[in-house]
């Protein structure tokens, strides 16, 4: 289990490292190594996802390890209140930033090893303080520089426990 104190109260998350090996055990060396003390989530948007965990108050990006194989074809969905790695259009790109799903996301799971297809690897959820990131979404949210989508005023993870 892993706890993010935030401002706005505590989630509680599950990993599942029978489906997500390596990347259940990538988000728990960041959080074990306090990576995401302090980070914020940067990019909220209703109805889809709350994003975090690549970005200091301020819009600072942080520094990560390298990128994991995408295990997005491990059977998991993208169903309300799971996290999956964030990347970008390349499909094995993901490193520390992560989303959790406000809503059933079906369209971003794996449909086949391409381009188009790989999806994003759902590897937890959430199974206390979904209520915490619902929270997240009456936040009025705006445009940082050249990321849309930012809440206005900060959610922080104040401190990572990693149980």
């Amino acid at each position: 289990m892993i706890t993010f104190q935030t401002n706005l109260g505590d989630i509680k998350i599950e990993l599942n490292f029978d489906k997500a090996p390596i990347t259940a055990e990538n988000f728990k060396q960041y959080a074990s190594d306090g990576f995401y003390n302090g980070t914020i989530f940067h990019r909220v948007i209703k109805g889809f996802m709350a994003q975090g965990g690549g970005f200091s108050s301020g819009m600072e990006e942080k520094e990560t390890r390298e990128t994991i194989k995408n295990e997005a074809n491990n059977g998991l969905e993208n169903k309300r209140g799971t996290l999956a790695m964030a990347r970008t259009q390349a499909p094995h790109s993901a490193s520390a930033q992560f989303f959790i799903n406000l809503t059933d996301n079906d369209f971003l799971n794996f449909k086949s090893e391409d381009m188009h297809g790989w999806g994003y690897c759902v590897f937890g959820e959430v199974v206390e303080g979904m209520d915490v990131v619902d929270k997240m979404t009456l936040v009025d949210t705006g445009r940082n520089g050249f990321h849309d989508d930012v809440p206005l005023e900060e959610i922080i993870i104040n401190n990572t426990i990693v149980e």
